[in-house]
């Protein structure tokens, strides 16, 4: 084995362990590329001027525009969040329920939904249903498992269901990947992909997923009625509570499908609807008076600190991917990926294993960051849809965030539940939504189509 390749397992090996000591992952990232770097080229293995390279990938991060809509998108899910939107929403539509068994934990589930497609910031979501629900459905008598999973389940929603930073990091990388594979192969007429394309290939698997939850929680409310029973206070006016619905529901909403919509109907960019999204996320608080400078002040200071450490690790990725290359690390995993036995159907299965197992310890925009740019080009070999690939790697994610013992959405839940509610009964609740999430992969990778129908029919 070439001396180049040698250091490139170093170099994963390394990082692995560094990352696990727990150091800024931005960090890790460039300082061990750096250090591999040199000691490569010590050892006659790596040329520095792979590092020339450096300013203009910075500068094409800086001039990219689709990566402008990550800080708007988060500073619209940041002011959503703080309005007190997903709150009003829980109540009203468990109001709107009835006695309906289970009909609270599906609402848990439909304002997850709906929060899912104004941020895809997992921490946030499941800290905030967490806070918002749990209190209400332990009092009206849900099974902490039920409870727990429910939340887990729909917090974790914001990485597939659009438009979200996880699937905007994602489209970026993939069109990078893609663009490169296909150049491989001596096709430079490249079809075109964008981000657009990857949050029309997300909303049909996003829905079916969301779907695939309600279907379970009803039947859990059908066999089991007393761990999911009805949330229904006595003397509520139908005519109050649809003006109520009218309040609380159609602003997000429409806030929502009006970013969304305009991204799909190609009427605006991802960054020209995030940005109208932003605004639109203002004047709600503003109407519901929850638009403080105080607020305002919070809300700026969350947004530049998550855009911040997204950049950061962004840039360090950069320098790790060059190193990669230059040791050779690149040829030698895709020669890996491309001669198995199996063919692709190997390939993928391990790919989406590593990237499974990497769930645990990385956060969707490291594992991005580090791993899609690495493995994307050797399974486009396969001629396969970078859409459907792109689904399939977020799906896989949100299922290893879900998984115990180290799923990121359990850590979450584990910090707002109450002492009361043990660790095990949080990882029994989830486990059932873990298998309809196995479930939802087995299907999208059975049937593309689910994936790759919607971006076909809206060019």
């Amino acid at each position: 084995m070439p001396l180049g390749e040698i250091l490139s397992i170093l170099l994963l090996v390394v990082l692995c362990a560094t990352m696990l000591l727990g150091y800024p992952v931005a960090f890790t990232l460039s300082g061990v590329a750096v250090i591999f770097a040199l000691v490569g080229a010590w050892l006659g293995a790596f040329d520095m001027i792979f590092f020339n390279a450096i300013p203009s990938r910075l500068f094409g991060v800086m001039s990219n525009e689709v990566l402008v809509a990550v800080p708007l998108f988060v500073f619209m899910g940041v002011m959503l969040e703080r309005s007190r939107i997903a709150d009003e929403l829980l109540t009203t539509m468990g109001q709107c329920f009835g006695k309906v068994r289970g009909g609270l934990a599906i609402s848990v589930t439909l304002v997850g939904i709906l929060l899912a497609a104004s941020t895809g910031i997992v921490g946030a979501t499941v800290v905030t249903m967490g806070l918002l629900s749990l209190p209400t459905m332990l009092k009206a008598g849900y099974d902490p498992k039920i409870a727990c999973g429910t939340i887990c389940a729909s917090g974790t929603l914001g990485q597939i269901i659009p438009p979200s930073i996880a699937l905007v990091i994602l489209g970026d990388s993939l069109v990078g990947a893609y663009t490169e594979a296909q150049l491989a192969k001596g096709n430079f007429l490249v079809e075109p992909l964008s981000v657009v394309d990857l949050f029309a290939g997300a909303m049909i698997p996003g829905l079916i997923l969301g779907g695939i939850y309600v279907a379970w929680l009803l039947l859990v409310a059908f066999f089991r009625p007393k761990q999911a029973p009805a949330f229904y206070e006595e003397g509520v006016e139908i005519r109050k509570l649809m003006i109520q619905v009218v309040k609380v529901l159609i602003p997000p909403v429409f806030l929502v499908v009006a970013v969304l919509g305009s991204i799909l109907a190609g009427l605006a960019t991802p960054t020209e609807a995030a940005s109208f999204g932003g605004v639109g996320a203002i004047l709600l608080a503003l109407v519901k008076r929850q638009l403080t400078l105080r607020i305002v002040e919070e809300v700026t200071r969350s947004t530049c600190r998550i855009s911040a450490m997204v950049f950061g690790i962004l840039i360090g990725a950069s320098l790790f991917s060059l190193t990669f290359r230059g040791l050779g690390g690149d040829k030698m995993v895709h020669h890996f990926l491309t001669d198995l036995p199996g063919g692709f159907f190997t390939a993928m299965l391990i790919v989406m294993l590593v990237m499974f197992l990497l769930g645990f310890v990385l956060d969707f925009i490291e594992i991005v960051f580090i791993v899609v740019p690495i493995v994307a080009p050797a399974l486009f070999v396969a001629d396969i849809s970078p859409i459907w690939l792109g689904v399939m790697m977020a799906l896989n994610l949100q299922t290893s965030f879900l998984t115990p013992p180290f799923g990121w959405a359990l850590f979450y839940m584990r910090g707002v539940a109450p002492d009361h509610i043990r660790t095990t009964e949080i990882y029994r609740g989830v486990a059932p939504f873990v298998v309809l999430q196995l479930v939802a992969l087995a299907v999208v990778w059975n049937y593309p189509d689910l994936a790759t129908w919607l971006p076909k029919a809206i060019l």
